[in-house]
């Protein structure tokens, strides 16, 4: 069970430096305003960002994701893990349903998180350039969160943090179990590192591709208020706002920056996790076969 948590932390690490300038892409092209975009898409974005804020502009808000994923991919690694034994049985069904609740109790974590990482994202941009020296940190952003709006405000957006990452963490693992058992991933197999980046890198894709329109509409309530004005009433309003607004391409607002993010930073995650568990468990049956000389040790070992 430690080895799942603490797999968990050293995969979300690997995943957050990888990925974290394609997120920042997508939430400034989920929350643009459609009378005066700033951004035509997402190369362009990319172009602009470097261009006025130089390569450290990809990375704003990176502390957030940094701390907090730490913690939240040791708890869903930790928490399906768990699940699964608790199941009985590693069957498609039960890596759906174990997936699911990972997704369901790390949004405590998650949600808090990635409203700080919206916040420091958006400042000192555009529309949001009055407000560019709000926040020195993502700490200091939540902290300044809580003293103005108290825990309502940190927890902007739990509910459809809840409604995205449910559902998307239980296609996640589903693909993840299905593309290794279909590639033949075995430790003994010389392609096996490919093979785990291509799993993970593809699951991360199914994974957003299930909720994306849910991600959208979550980033616009945590990002609403930020100049001053609260557009949305809930989630049922942004909807209604925003496809009357823009019609019903906005929910695929930033859909590419996400996809091109999510090969690479699931790859490096559930690879990273999968070869830290390997490795880690290898060296437990060495030590165990070396402290009994009588059982005879493995000749794969």
């Amino acid at each position: 069970m430690a080895l799942d948590f603490l797999a968990g932390c050293v995969g979300g690490a690997a995943g957050v430096l990888v990925g974290h300038p394609f997120d920042t892409v997508k939430v400034r092209l989920q929350v643009q305003s459609v009378e005066k975009p700033l951004y035509r898409g997402t190369y362009h974005c990319f172009q602009s960002i470097i261009k006025h804020e130089s390569a450290f502009g990809l990375y704003k808000g990176i502390g957030s994701p940094m701390m907090g994923l730490t913690f939240i991919n040791a708890l869903v690694f930790g928490v399906q893990g768990n699940a699964i034994r608790a199941l009985g049985k590693d069957t498609p069904l039960n890596q759906f349903l174990a997936g699911s609740a990972a997704g369901a109790i790390q949004c405590v974590i998650c949600c808090p998180m990635e409203l700080a990482k919206t916040r420091m994202q958006l400042q000192g941009t555009g529309e949001y350039s009055l407000k560019s020296k709000n926040y020195k940190n993502s700490l200091d952003c939540l902290v300044k969160i809580y003293q103005k709006e108290g825990l309502r405000g940190i927890n902007r957006g739990m509910v459809s943090t809840f409604l995205r990452e449910t559902p998307s963490f239980g296609f996640y693992f589903l693909t993840y179990d299905s593309l290794t058992r279909y590639l033949g991933c075995e430790v003994e197999d010389s392609y096996i590192i490919p093979k785990l980046l291509l799993a993970g890198g593809m699951s991360g894709i199914v994974s957003w591709l299930s909720t994306y329109p849910v991600d959208v509409i979550k980033s616009r309530l945590q990002a609403d208020g930020v100049r001053g004005v609260v557009q949305y009433n809930g989630i049922l309003d942004c909807v209604r706002k925003s496809y009357r607004e823009e019609g019903w391409r906005v929910f695929t607002r930033g859909l590419t920056s996400t996809l091109l993010r999510a090969f690479p930073v699931n790859a490096a995650t559930f690879a990273t996790v999968t070869v830290f568990l390997m490795y880690m468990r290898s060296e437990e049956n060495l030590r165990e076969c070396e402290a009994g000389p009588a059982i005879q040790q493995p000749s794969s070992l």
